[in-house]
């Protein structure tokens, strides 16, 4: 399908070039989210008179997204999530929850500007881009953390799951050490006494040989 677009798109043009692209995807989302037309002689015609209001209007939101994006660009936004001693989270950050966490900040971000390779699943900081204009971006910073103790902490550069990982491993370590110097200490005791088990019992056979001698002399 010929779309004729709106705006610049990214991998796909700029404003006013006739591209080619699937049916599916400029019923899907170009269109909806009015990036594009179909490019009929009519619509052609259409953005040719427009076509000065269009770029007026793109230069204008265009400013406003810079202006936003010197205030949002490197912002940390705390998220609190549950999550394992692992650092896993039960669930998931999601792009709503990326905008929902920047909004109530006080910034104006909407789900849609949100990229997210994937949703986040493990604690600690993420870095987030956020496309505020089709030439304006920006890059946030998601705290995501158990509290907002472990958020400071986070925040500080002390991941607490690797800390608890790096704590338990310590402990193990420990552990196995006592364990060697118990097994050690053991076998040095054993090894000065091989026979220690049996001394009570021979002193006994010696005493009682000692004893019927006796008696023999006595008689």
């Amino acid at each position: 399908m010929q779309v004729i677009l709106l705006e610049r798109v990214a991998k796909l043009g700029q404003m006013g070039d006739v591209v080619s692209v699937k049916d599916g995807y400029a019923r899907n989302y170009l269109f909806p989210q009015k990036k594009a037309l179909w490019a009929s002689e009519t619509n052609l015609k259409a953005f040719d008179a427009e076509k000065a209001q269009l770029e007026a209007r793109n230069l204008e939101t265009k400013t406003e997204a810079e202006g936003l994006a010197e205030r949002l660009n490197g912002q940390q936004f705390i998220v609190i999530r549950s999550a394992s001693d692992a650092g896993s989270l039960y669930g998931s950050v999601t792009p709503r929850d990326a905008a929902d966490a920047a909004t109530e900040a006080g910034f104006s971000v909407d789900k849609r500007q949100v990229a997210l390779m994937a949703p986040i699943k493990e604690l600690g900081m993420h870095s987030v881009s956020v496309t505020l204009h089709p030439e304006v971006d920006a890059e946030i910073q998601l705290n995501v953390a158990r509290s907002e103790e472990e958020a400071e902490l986070q925040a500080r550069g002390i991941n607490i799951a690797e800390q608890a990982a790096e704590d338990e491993a310590q402990a193990e370590l420990e552990i196995a050490e006592l364990f060697d110097e118990i097994g050690a200490a053991e076998l040095d005791e054993l090894e000065r006494s091989p026979d220690g088990s049996d001394d009570d019992s021979a002193g006994s056979d010696t005493d009682d040989a000692g004893e019927d001698t006796a008696e023999d002399e006595t008689n």
